[in-house]
């Protein structure tokens, strides 16, 4: 190599260690600049949230903690509440995707109502994540329960302690909205289950939509029509309540057993030590609220195209079935709407 060339080598490769030297951190640290760099990403960005309802304690506990975690990290929270109605919830999603957010968090009443407008969230640049109950729809990112692993798991257990004999064998399911994700994901996993079992049969299998005295109604009048039932299964633990109040009002608690998924509120657990539950698959809404809130987080320092990605949080379930497992409940209280 001749001096010139030499020479030219060497202020290339002087040029490119300065240029090294300016981008490294000034300390030498790149752990320093971790903190930083995720400030950039999330400090003053807004993240929308439109749940079912703010008026049950898994929405109000949800809310309650994704408020607390991005508040902690300078993250602007928009909370709009359609109060169980399908068309307030359609129009909060797309008046939200007109304003744009820098994520846009949704539980969706059914499976189809927001398909499409969480849809042209992501075309218009707006990374979706859907808590507990999915659209048609898949987005960037799914925090919550496996609905049909939930039902296999309640449905196995009905099967060891009513079928094969030991008693009638029937069956009572109570449904949510009958076309919401957790109701035909939980009801596909336990049918799987009992057609498996020629010895249990499900004599009812009704929505209450997420009313507890729909519930009750539903259940009071299964129990005049079969009053030999050995279980029945309800997708959501605040609405199986009243079923539960159905069993006791017949005077058959203890022999109709009462089985519920639950989002993990301290009620649900006092009701199994107080009989009205025979047992409780529990997944806490409070947990789940640190699912989200890293979710979002993950998505805000994420650069990828809206719709390319589908991150998936699975929560765990724990069964509760008296007073040494009041773990799997939690016992914040509701907070207060702001």
């Amino acid at each position: 190599m001749g001096r010139t060339a030499r020479a030219l080598a060497l202020l290339g490769l002087t040029a490119s260690a300065g240029q090294a030297l300016a981008q490294a951190p000034a300390n030498g640290d790149p752990r320093a600049q971790m903190r930083p760099a995720f400030d950039r990403a999330v400090k003053g960005k807004t993240v929308a949230w439109v749940p079912l309802t703010l008026s049950t304690t898994i929405g109000m506990i949800w809310t309650r903690v994704m408020r607390e975690n991005f508040e902690r990290y300078g993250v602007n929270f928009v909370v709009r509440d359609p109060n169980f109605s399908a068309d307030a919830q359609l129009q909060a999603v797309n008046a939200l995707i007109a304003e744009r957010p820098d994520v846009l968090i949704v539980q969706n009443a059914n499976v189809s109502v927001l398909a499409r407008p969480l849809k042209r969230a992501m075309e218009a640049g707006i990374p979706v994540v859907q808590v507990n109950m999915m659209s048609n729809t898949a987005t960037d990112a799914y925090v919550g329960v496996d609905n049909v692993d939930l039902g296999r798991t309640v449905a196995q257990e009905i099967v060891g302690e009513c079928g094969g004999g030991r008693s009638s064998g029937k069956v009572a399911l109570v449904q949510g909205e009958a076309t919401a994700a957790a109701s035909l994901e939980q009801l596909q996993g336990a049918m799987e289950v009992f057609e498996r079992e020629p010895s249990i049969k499900v004599v009812s299998s009704q929505a209450a939509n997420w009313d507890s005295n729909r519930a009750n109604a539903i259940t009071a009048t299964v129990l005049q029509q079969h009053p030999d039932l050995c279980a029945t299964y309800g997708v959501w633990g605040t609405m199986q309540q009243g079923a539960a109040q159905a069993v006791k009002a017949a005077g058959l608690q203890g022999k109709v057993k009462v089985y519920a998924t639950t989002d993990g509120p301290r009620a649900d657990c006092d009701a199994v030590e107080q009989g009205l539950f025979h047992k409780v698959l529990s997944y806490r809404s409070d947990v789940q609220g640190v699912q989200i809130t890293d979710a979002v987080l993950t998505l805000l320092q994420n650069r990828d195209k809206p719709g390319t990605k589908q991150l998936v949080y699975l929560s765990n379930s724990t069964w509760v079935a008296g007073r040494k497992d009041r773990a799997a409940c939690f016992d914040l209280d509701p907070p207060t709407d702001r």
